[in-house]
């Protein structure tokens, strides 16, 4: 194994559709043209019914969209797609929740008056929260409403899940300094202090909460952080990352829509037949994000306006944002983290990062603010990468049902992105679904990085007055084929095990919870159980992981490039666990080497603009990378 270190300077100092009888017949169609089936399916009934009503209740909401018509549900058949590829390999996922000693539930509060926030959370979140090399767990909880929790109930708190390194976990909640009650919805995790602790941050409705660990227990510190945000405002996902490289984490949290009980009543959204319903945001508020600029002392600056992210409806002067997703990534490659944020039912936002502690909002000129039809839809978790393993960068968003899922795809060496779903396998079979959190990982570890969705409806009744639709949705497994043309391929839920049980499905994350190698998963659900699953693939392909320090930029090395060539293949990946809905994925990188016997070159670049090359790196280990220094294996 030999290293190289190129000691650079620290960069540490809308088109309408067609009238229905101008749509291209689909029994006309070629079922191996990609592009005649997408360009026939993006002008097919994308309108459909949802079953929901927006009933003003006679009362005029200023500001606000009128609501929309009741729509009936036309039921639309996909196009026929053929697959060009071998089949999917068969995995199997082992449902290990109650094994594993994951006994947490979460509380949304619903008492049947359809309060818009009892429909989304939560999250969950893998982390090394006691640095003992193995992942944790932390799932976050909501609450009971004011006067309505059952009598002698305990207040419900999010709950820390310790792993003894076999994947097995103690519930350690008690003690922590995390057992606080409060309406949470999603985690972010990161080591802003840089002291080699891994610290979380809680979003929620009302008050957000920041938790500095303070070694395997931690210190409730918001108030002197200068991160609460308003205590009326309803915040969904954060991140940490460095926005102005100077070695320290930064924090963006996203919020939602203004929302109060008062104003879900007034708005009053009814499913047709059934009565008050959870309805889109459509008359509700936007509100503006948070942009808290680290300090280096232990206190964060809100820099939102000056930074250019309180954007604005230029007609009323309205908050835009209606975030739900968010993931921090260098879109530009210009060594300066961007941020993607998908916003529910309004354009989605791309501030890309002006190098000067300010952001351009370019979301429009980009390709990335509506869909292929000049629409928004209702965005959700999102995720990004190399998934090509070649330059093109894929930005994978979750829509709701009768929405495919979009891939925003790059478009040569412009930042122009489009939306290739259909062409490259996932729109159609994606459009039933109603996607929350989803994510690339490679379950097979043949090198190539596969999607999972977490699906599942926001109203229990919902098939009686849409068929088409169930509360309970199975996810969706999507397998990388490695063609230059219709990459993904469904996988058979009758393959994978307890992977197709129908879940009300939310947040979701992967971690290597047993050390064996492959990425386990974890799914969330709303007012439910969650569902930890184990990884059996038994395909014998090779592996890398490799966990990064920083020295000189974040210690969380958030934002390092990686870089894994085996033969003629290069895998591309960045450091970064925020990804998914309201959730974050383990820190470590994991490579799949297919039958490769190990990596031949390894090149690492860090945010501070330091570089490492590293050759011949044996598979089956799991390897620590402080910056500047060699791998050391620290595990196999």
């Amino acid at each position: 194994m030999t290293d190289t270190i190129d000691s650079r300077t620290p960069r540490c100092a809308q088109s309408a559709p067609l009238p229905l009888d101008e749509t291209p017949s689909l029994q006309e169609l070629s079922p191996d043209d990609d592009v005649v089936i997408g360009k026939a399916f993006r002008w097919s009934l994308l309108v459909l019914g949802v079953g929901i009503a927006a009933v003003a209740g006679g009362i005029s909401i200023a500001n606000r969209e009128k609501p929309a018509a009741p729509l009936v549900e036309t039921i639309v058949t996909p196009p026929r797609v053929v697959e060009r590829s071998a089949d999917p390999p068969q995995v199997t996922f082992i449902d290990i929740t109650a094994e594993a000693g994951i006994d947490f539930v979460h509380v949304n509060g619903a008492t049947g008056e359809k309060m818009l926030p009892e429909s989304l959370g939560g999250g969950v979140a893998f982390l090394d929260y006691d640095s003992d090399g193995d992942q944790d767990l932390l799932f976050i909880n909501s609450d009971y409403w004011p006067g309505h929790a059952p009598s002698g109930t305990a207040s419900p708190t999010m709950a820390l899940y310790s792993n003894d390194s076999s994947g097995r976990f103690e519930n350690v909640t008690a003690g922590s300094g995390l057992d606080l009650s409060f309406y949470g919805m999603g985690a972010a995790v990161g080591d802003y202090n840089n002291d080699g602790w891994v610290d979380v941050f809680v979003s929620a409705l009302g008050t957000n909460y920041l938790f500095r660990n303070k070694g395997r227990r931690f210190e409730q510190v918001t108030t002197g952080a200068g991160v609460a945000g308003d205590s009326t405002a309803w915040s969904t996902c954060a991140t940490f990352f460095d926005s102005d490289n100077d070695g320290d984490l930064d924090l963006f949290v996203g919020n939602y829509v203004q929302w109060s009980r008062e104003i879900d009543l007034e708005v009053n959204y009814t499913l047709v037949g059934i009565g008050r319903a959870y309805g889109p945001p459509m008359n509700f508020r936007g509100h503006h994000p948070y942009l808290y600029r680290n300090n280096g002392d232990g206190t964060f600056e809100d820099i939102t306006a000056v930074a250019g992210m309180a954007v604005t409806n230029k007609a009323t002067g309205v908050p835009v944002g209606k975030t739900l997703g968010v993931v921090p990534f260098d879109l530009d490659g210009d060594g300066w983290m961007d941020l993607v944020v998908a916003n529910d039912t309004v354009r989605n936002f791309f501030f890309r990062n002006n190098q000067d502690g300010t952001f351009t909002e370019q979301g429009v000129d980009t390709g990335l603010a509506y869909d292929m039809n000049g629409s928004a839809t209702g965005a959700m978790g999102l995720d990004i990468a190399h998934y090509r393993n070649n330059e093109d960068i894929g930005l994978f968003i979750g829509n709701f049902a009768n929405e495919m899922t979009s891939l925003y795809v790059s478009q040569g060496d412009m930042l122009l992105f489009a939306d290739e779903a259909i062409s490259e396998g996932i729109g159609s079979p994606s459009r039933l679904m109603l996607t929350f959190g989803l994510f690339l990982f490679d379950y097979d570890l043949d090198g190539r990085l596969d999607l999972l969705q977490a699906n599942g409806h926001l109203e229990e009744e919902i098939n009686i007055v849409q068929p088409s639709q169930n509360y309970e949705q199975p996810p969706q497994l999507f397998w990388n084929t490695g063609k230059s043309r219709r990459c993904f391929a469904t996988v058979d839920p009758a393959t994978t095990g307890d992977l197709s049980t129908p879940i009300v499905g939310r947040g979701s994350s992967y971690a290597d919870i047993d050390g064996d190698g492959d990425l386990d998963v974890v799914f969330t659900q709303v007012g439910r159980r969650p569902l930890l699953l184990r990884n059996d693939q038994q395909f014998g392909n090779r592996w890398l992981r490799l966990k990064l320090v920083g020295d000189w930029c974040n210690r969380d090395a958030i934002g390092t490039i990686v870089e894994a060539e085996v033969g003629d293949t290069v895998q591309r990946r960045m450091v970064n666990p925020t990804r998914s809905y309201l959730s974050q994925v383990e820190l470590p990188i994991t490579f799949g080497l297919s039958d490769a016997e190990s990596v031949d070159r390894l090149t690492i670049t860090w945010p501070s603009g330091q570089k490492q090359t590293f050759t011949n790196l044996p598979a089956d280990i799991a390897y620590l990378l402080h910056e500047g220094e060699k791998p050391v294996g620290v595990g196999p």
